[in-house]
């Protein structure tokens, strides 16, 4: 598990950088706007060689001078210089398989579950993102929180039936505020850092006795991570994002990397569907958490504003 968990740390801080090098890529490739003159009735205009080029021609069979209009400021504004507030919702499914290690008060146990298997004790869960972006400030909060269930009964002789009901809760909040560092149409590449909030809760209850058992982990992670949009048609978009974190600050390791292919069928609608990781290594007291899940996901994108 030590070598997937250094792995998937790496890929987790890929987004990050990345994002610095493609910058400073574009930084020396950037091409300089080319100072062009054009003579129109003896009169020496002058413009600009830009990704819109303006030409002026001055009008001298009137007898009157027209002040000349300035260039229409829209016409070489880039995404980044866009003053509005944007809003996107994501809900999305996440069907995550877990395998690692939990213990409470030194007694420690394997785990290993299929997608499958915890979808057969889910109880309640609530998946979403909100993204808020202005020019190149960009924000967003992922919340995730499941419950999953189970309850056996067991004959104990003469005594009758034991039943054991079981609980499990895992509550995650992710929000952070980064840069866009790259803004074209097609290509974006976000720097994000932040901190995830875990919670960890678990209780078990023996009835018709009043023997029950609970314990809980609360920590806070702070996170460094990126992102990477990239559309290659109008229709098709592709994200690649990560984060790593942790470092003893709380948990030993905190990590994921997640890949989605989306489909853009309106104009604010996108479906995505793709793979998600997540790890974290945390232990304190006699409380620990070592746990890997990772799965598919399915999701949609909703632009508000």
């Amino acid at each position: 598990m030590a070598s997937n968990r250094e792995l998937a740390a790496s890929f987790g801080a890929f987004g990050g950088g990345l994002a610095l090098i493609l910058m400073a890529a574009a930084n020396c490739c950037h091409a300089q706007a080319v100072r062009q003159q054009f003579n129109v009735g003896g009169e020496a205009i002058n413009t600009f060689d830009s990704t819109h080029l303006s030409l002026r021609f001055a009008d001298h069979d009137s007898s009157t001078d027209t002040q000349s209009e300035p260039p229409n400021s829209s016409n070489s504004s880039t995404p980044g210089e866009d003053s509005n507030w944007h809003v996107s919702a994501s809900p999305y499914l996440w069907f995550p398989g877990m395998h690692g290690t939990v213990g409470l008060n030194g007694n420690n146990v394997k785990v290993s579950a299929s997608a499958g298997d915890l979808l057969s004790h889910f109880r309640f869960g609530l998946k979403g993102a909100v993204e808020l972006r202005r020019k190149r400030l960009v924000t967003s909060v992922d919340i995730m929180w499941v419950r999953l269930g189970d309850d056996k009964s067991v004959p104990i002789g003469e005594v009758g039936t034991i039943t054991a009901d079981m609980k499990d809760q895992l509550f995650l909040l992710t929000p952070k505020v980064g840069l866009r560092l790259i803004d074209q149409e097609r290509f974006k590449v976000d720097a994000l850092p932040g901190f995830r909030f875990w919670h960890v809760g678990q209780s078990l209850k023996f009835s018709p006795s009043d023997l029950s058992f609970s314990g809980s982990g609360n920590w806070v992670d702070p996170l460094v991570g990126g992102r990477t949009q990239f559309a290659p048609t109008p229709k098709i978009t592709v994200d690649i994002l990560g984060d790593v974190g942790g470092w003893g600050a709380a948990s030993q390791i905190d990590d994921q990397v997640a890949g989605l292919l989306g489909y853009r069928i309106k104009a604010r609608w996108t479906f995505a569907a793709g793979y998600r990781y997540m790890g974290v290594d945390y232990r304190s007291g006699g409380f620990l958490f070592d746990v890997i899940q990772s799965g598919a996901v399915f999701g949609a994108t909703m632009n508000l504003k």
